[in-house]
């Protein structure tokens, strides 16, 4: 059940809350040292959840390095007493990694501003560290039950550091700025490593569906992981994805319309324009927020509509924003002479057409500036949602003013009712600028009240406790963790095997005995497996049984010499260790393949790196060599044509591992199973290892007292689970070594 607005719920455990920055200020007034809470959203919305939950709250508190060491070791008792854990970084530290690759390598990319990125890049390693820092800290800290939520950008690599130590911690992870597309992403030479970093963590966050649909495309295409629309399953664990736009503190704001000192501010605001309409831009001084622009659009509306000279004014609040970057400060050289100009080009002695404020403003300082805006500009190039735009309906009260948003803040999926403009379309901006202006009282009220209702419903609390209950879900409920083989599991079925007077092994091959090449005739098993699985057949009271879904041909070239009994085509096909002739175990029609054949050739031309091997009774179309995200949609569209195609057809249509498989009904690994064991008798011990969807029929055909192990960390019917071929051959070597020492 969802979080009310502006209700906290308790959370069920203590809250690890990992950011940055601490949500204080180090204030210094003459010998006193204060500690000042934030009035961020963050701080906002996770206070509560930190205080109620009696947790902690792990970040840099700034820097502490020229105070005296007894106002250091001051401050640094007053954190704790409120349970903040400071991070110290060296000077250095935050050179390299804060603002080298952080905010001078990360946010730029992030951002689509390719421009802004260094020539090379720096940093990494300092990157690299502090998050390992971070790691450190709050592993010494955690305790069975936390709930550790981590934030942004800054700390892509923590949930996986973490994972490493806790294993089984519940780790949350929300990133506050856009996920860019794949193209973009792709740029980052360190973008494989980020994305593993991010996969650390149970449940990942998200302002907008685009953002979670760029991240999955990312994943596909750099790491091979296809997500299952809002989750995955990476290293054993099911990772769920989900969207969770950000609010604000929507009962604040709205208080603050209400104030008779702000609203008397506000009138005074309005008299002083002297009859002019008010434009408001409210942003730090970032060069993703657009301001350059946007002045040029309120220059460009004034060139076109002289009418409105002396009639409207712009107020543009910019908080100074990272100077320590060269390129911010050049950044604010460039916007203080663009408004000098516009104001040397239109001022009078009686008009100044844009009224320049280039420092911080409280949020209560700021709400007589909403209260009296008559057309509020939240127009970024890129942002990851924007609460300014959110903050500017909360204190419209009056359901007068008009909201003109960018299409590349996050904050217009949610806020439809305002003008949505690209900010790069400066035409475009300047047309609804004068819209704004001249829209009637009814249109504003309207588009006002439906955009205020969702913003007091989806507040700051109600994002904060959303987003808490679903990381709750993976402590509340049974969790889905597939895990390899404990030793002393793995010992507990050796002992069974070794007691058993027979045992039969039901061995896939592809993906379990040998790691998946990029085509089928590049799969020849090396000299050790041949040798492995021929000690293993050889042992008294064990037979082998090799179940594939290749064809005959390849099958028999590589193990038909082995004294073991080799399964073709999923189980059509059987053949007896010593035998020559291959036994067909079901009658099966293959007319259908008529229909499909040159369907999957259409497929080929269309996929290129796509191939299709065929088989007596089956057609598999593969795409492991194709554009990971081109072949997956191939993938999907050809299932649907083939579903609708062969729907009164007795045929199967398969979806495996990079591949889709036609076949005739009736075939699967399960007969296999069932056909042996009543040959063999009831006693024999079944053990079945396989990695993909069709070894879970093979699954399904044992009986309970069998063993079934799944390959790699999908989802499986299987209770036990080892990593990799490379382990599937470890585990039967230890079970060769166990019956020879017996």
């Amino acid at each position: 059940m969802r979080g009310n607005s502006g209700i906290v719920k308790d959370p069920p455990g203590r809250v690890i809350i990992v950011s940055n920055r601490l949500p204080v200020t180090v204030v210094i007034e003459g010998q006193e040292v204060k500690v000042v809470p934030s009035s961020g959203g963050l701080a906002t919305g996770l206070g509560t959840h930190h205080e109620r939950s009696g947790g902690l709250w792990i970040g840099w508190p700034g820097d502490l390095h020229n105070l005296k060491p007894e106002q250091r070791s001051e401050i640094i008792a007053k954190l704790s007493a409120q349970r903040y854990l400071p991070i110290s970084l060296t000077k250095e530290e935050v050179e390299r990694y804060y603002y080298g690759y952080a905010n001078g390598i990360l946010w730029p990319l992030f951002h689509y501003l390719l421009d802004r990125m260094p020539h090379e890049s720096s940093g990494w390693e300092v990157y690299q560290q502090v998050n390992r820092r971070f790691a450190d800290i709050v592993a010494s800290h955690h305790q069975k039950g936390d709930l550790i939520w981590i934030h942004d950008y800054h700390l892509f690599l923590l949930p996986e550091l973490l994972r490493q130590r806790i294993p089984e911690a519940h780790i949350g992870f929300f990133l506050h700025i856009p996920f860019p597309s794949t193209e973009i992403f792709r740029i980052l030479p360190r973008r494989a490593e980020l994305l593993r970093g991010i996969l650390g963590a149970d449940l990942i966050g998200f302002h907008t569906p685009s953002y979670l649909r760029h991240f999955s495309m990312s994943l596909l295409r750099i790491l091979g992981i296809e997500a299952e629309i809002d989750r995955i399953w990476q290293e054993g664990r099911e990772v769920r994805l989900g969207i969770y736009p950000m609010g604000i503190d929507a009962s604040r704001f709205e208080s603050y319309a209400q104030d008779p000192e702000l609203k008397a501010e506000a009138e005074t605001i309005r008299k002083e324009q002297l009859g002019a309409k008010i434009l408001l831009g409210i942003d730090r001084l970032d060069y993703t927020k657009g301001i350059p622009r946007r002045l040029l659009t309120f220059e460009k509306l004034l060139e076109r509509e002289t009418a409105l000279r002396e009639r409207v004014r712009f107020i543009q609040v910019a908080t100074l924003s990272r100077t320590e970057v060269e390129a911010y400060g050049a950044f604010k050289e460039s916007v203080d002479e663009i408004v000098g100009r516009i104001n040397g080009k239109f001022g009078t002695a009686s008009y100044v057409p844009i009224h320049y404020v280039n420092r911080s403003l409280t949020q209560r300082q700021l709400a007589p500036l909403y209260m009296a805006a008559d057309v509020m500009l939240v127009t970024p190039l890129r942002d990851g949602l924007n609460l300014v735009a959110k903050e500017f309906v909360a204190c419209n009260s009056s359901l007068d003013g008009v909201l003109i948003v960018s299409e590349f803040a996050g904050a217009a999926v949610e806020l439809a009712e305002a003008l949505v403009v690209n900010p790069y379309d400066l035409d475009g901006v300047a047309e609804a600028i004068k819209k704004g202006l001249d829209m009637a009282p009814e249109e504003r009220s309207s588009r006002m009240k439906a955009m205020r209702e969702r913003v007091r419903a989806h507040d700051i609390h109600w994002w904060a406790n959303r987003f808490m209950e679903d990381l709750s879900c993976v402590q509340e409920r049974e969790r889905r963790f597939i895990r390899e083989l404990r030793m002393d599991e793995l010992e507990a079925i050796k002992e069974r095997i070794q007691v058993a007077d027979q045992v039969a092994f039901f061995l896939d091959y592809d993906g379990t005995l040998s790691p998946f090449v990029t085509r089928p005739e590049l799969a020849a098993p090396d000299v050790s497996l041949l040798e492995l699985l021929d000690q293993l057949s050889r042992q008294p009271g064990i037979s082998v049984h090799l179940v594939s879904g290749r064809e005959r041909i390849s099958i028999e070239r590589w193990f038909g010499h082995l004294p073991i009994t080799i399964h073709a085509e999923h189980g059509l096909w059987s053949r007896s260790p010593g035998r020559a002739e291959w036994i067909q175990n079901l009658a099966v029609s293959c007319d259908w393949k008529e229909k499909v054949r040159p369907i999957l050739e259409e497929f080929i031309r269309g996929t290129p790196g796509s191939f299709v091997e065929e088989k007596s009774a089956g057609l598999a179309w593969h795409y492991r060599n194709a554009d990971p995200i081109f072949g997956a949609a191939q993938a999907k569209e050809l299932r649907l044509i083939l579903f609708g195609l062969l729907s009164n057809t007795p045929v199967e249509v398969i979806a495996g591992e990079k591949v889709v498989e036609v076949r005739s009904q009736g075939i699967h690994k399960g007969s296999i199973v069932s056909r042996v064991l009543v040959t063999q008798g009831e006693k024999v011990l079944a053990v079945a290892i396989g990695d993909d969807r069709t070894d879970e029929e093979l699954f399904a055909a044992l009986s309970p007292d069998s063993i079934a192990i799944h390959v790699g960390f999908g989802p499986s019917r299987a209770p036990y689970r080892l990593a990799s071929p490379a382990a599937v051959r470890s585990f039967l070597r230890s079970i060769l070594s166990a019956r020879v020492v017996q």
